[in-house]
């Protein structure tokens, strides 16, 4: 399913534009779904303070993304990736409003809806306007306050264009046999516990010393289950088939995560 991706300030459209273009492309018979932070009934001031939860709640809008694919609001390099990897057009439309009347319209919103003014000011601050000559903004097209949506143009760029070709980084390897994804875990595993071992003797700026390697200091917890993951979602992508490896290839990528 092609992916029509919404952009602009808290408050400048975006849902009722995607309503529009929803409401259009229905009438030709089209199936559409739309995702963002609504669909997870989420507290956006409580969200959008702490970078830790708005990272957080990226994962599920993804994973939203990928089971239906149609309008999420995020990093858009993230969305291109996956674009190219299920290879379904796309294309950006940009709310563009003046930060003034999104401000006024966030305060006309019902007060359980509104953004507090100091998560509104973060947030168009940190807003980076799209730039039709990155591929990932393009084909993009910008609608302003008062603008007609250009609904049969946007069905044309996700109807009538091929999408952009997968390149290694975005394409699936076929996995490899269930003994070596199985091999890869506990390798993993073994890892960290061994690692976790050595460090309940150690004391800060120890060396950690594990079967085949040092490691130049401690790791805590989330950053060594954090390194595991990554791993694993890498070697999934480039398996290789030499299972005695895997330990090395492991605590090798570690050292070079914690530097």
């Amino acid at each position: 399913m092609p992916l029509v991706i919404m952009c602009g300030f808290p408050c400048s459209g975006k849902s009722r534009r995607a309503k529009e273009l929803q409401e259009y492309l229905e009438k030709s018979g089209r199936k559409v779904h739309i995702i963002g932070d609504h669909v997870l009934e989420l507290d956006k001031n409580a969200v959008y303070a702490d970078s830790r939860k708005e990272k957080e709640v990226r994962g599920p809008l993804r994973a939203a993304v990928e089971r239906s694919a149609l309008n999420p609001n995020y990093n858009l390099g993230i969305l291109f990736c996956l674009i190219k990897h299920v290879q379904t057009p796309h294309c950006l439309i940009h709310c563009l409003t003046a930060p003034e009347i999104s401000s006024t319209w966030n305060q006309q919103r019902d007060p359980s809806e509104q953004y507090t003014q100091e998560i509104f000011d973060a947030l168009v601050q940190r807003f980076e306007s799209p730039d039709s000559r990155n591929r990932w903004d393009s084909p993009l097209f910008t609608v302003h306050v008062d603008d007609n949506l250009p609904s049969e143009q946007i069905s044309d760029a996700i109807f009538h264009r091929k999408a952009p070709p997968p390149n290694q980084s975005t394409q699936t390897q076929p996995l490899s046999s269930t003994n070596f994804l199985h091999e890869l875990d506990k390798v993993t595993q073994d890892v960290v516990t061994a690692v976790l071992n050595a460090q309940k003797t150690s004391v800060p700026g120890d060396v950690i010393v594990v079967p085949g390697a040092k490691l130049p200091r401690i790791l805590n917890m989330s950053e060594l289950r954090r390194c595991r993951h990554q791993f694993i979602s890498y070697t999934k992508m480039h398996p290789n088939e030499n299972i005695s490896q895997l330990a090395n290839m492991f605590v090798q990528y570690l050292n070079k995560s914690i530097h």
